[in-house]
């Protein structure tokens, strides 16, 4: 077990977009929408719990490094029975910031379990998944679809 040596490597401008999603009962997702949470606020409050998160991505994540990160934005869209969480990371660095968008993504995620399981605790978090990066050597990966395939390039 080893830690990458990136010391050589250029920094270069980074960017991840990752998705993740929870699944609740209507009902909880209705009440997350009026604001109506025991708990508060639950989208402020994943959102902000996810920014910190990624911040703190080398602290969690044994052999990742420790990197500057420019930006974090999670947004949030609300389905019937569904939130969908979307994060980019961006940051000039040697190595990706996959892991930082990962992150913040699933810690999202948890925080709105954590909020609601009271509520439901048959909620699944799930489909974490890194949609598109770009910078660095390997340039850009984009996935082509929900299935698994994806498109280099």
């Amino acid at each position: 077990m080893k830690m990458i040596d990136v010391g050589k490597k250029g920094a270069t401008e980074r960017e991840a977009l990752v998705e993740g999603g929870v699944f609740l009962k209507p009902s909880v997702v209705t009440a997350i929408k009026k604001k109506k949470i025991p708990k508060g606020d639950v989208l402020e409050t994943a959102k902000l719990a996810g920014i910190l998160a990624a911040k703190r991505t080398a602290e969690l994540i044994p052999l990742c490094h420790p990197i500057s990160i420019d930006y974090v934005n999670i947004e949030f869209s609300l389905g019937r029975n569904r939130i969908r969480i979307k994060t980019v990371v961006r940051g000039e660095a040697k190595t990706g910031v996959e892991m930082e968008a990962f992150t913040a993504t699933g810690i999202a995620a948890l925080t709105i379990y954590d909020m609601c399981k009271a509520l439901d605790r048959s909620a699944v978090v799930s489909e974490i998944k890194l949609l598109r990066k770009s910078g660095g050597k390997s340039g850009t990966y984009k996935r082509k679809s929900n299935t698994g395939v994806q498109d280099e390039k």
